[in-house]
């Protein structure tokens, strides 16, 4: 039994409830989770990730593409009727099916390509300037108001 309080966390932390919530979200997962369709998550670069679904037998028409609230997800719906097709033996999967992933901060779905029965859903962090790390010039004074002093001489009694 692996059962976690995170409710300490939203009590005495100010903003991280979306982080919270996915620590609670990811210790309630267990290995009955659904496992169709099979799919890849890859690094392509340091700012590029790849997820690759395998969606053999679906259309683009019968397959959806959605991101709301930093969730991506993937949906397809078989549209065709199997009734007047007598199968001797049915390995095909052409169940429908919905997967979703959580999308981290700054990370926008930039397009999607379906190619020899693999969905590929191509995702980008795109930082923006105002959070990016910035150089400060640092401005020498020698007596704090910013100017430099180039004589400073003393009336010697």
């Amino acid at each position: 039994m692996r059962a976690y309080d995170f409710s300490p966390l939203y009590r005495s932390a100010i903003g991280f409830d979306r982080l919270a919530g996915l620590l609670d979200t990811a210790s309630r997962l267990d290995a009955q989770a659904p496992s169709y369709p099979p799919f890849n998550v890859e690094r392509v670069d340091e700012n590029e990730y790849r997820v690759t679904m395998a969606v053999a037998g679906f259309t683009e028409d019968e397959l959806e593409i959605e991101v709301k609230d930093q969730t991506l997800t993937i949906s397809g719906k078989k549209v065709e009727s199997d009734e007047d097709r007598n199968f001797l033996h049915r390995g095909i999967a052409t169940r429908s099916f919905e997967r979703r992933f959580q999308l981290a901060d700054h990370v926008q779905v930039t397009g999607a390509q379906l190619e020899n029965g693999l969905l590929h859903v191509d995702t980008r962090r795109e930082i923006p300037e105002a959070l990016k790390p910035r150089t400060i010039a640092i401005q020498s004074s020698a007596n704090g108001n910013g100017r430099k002093v180039i004589e400073n001489t003393a009336d010697a009694a």
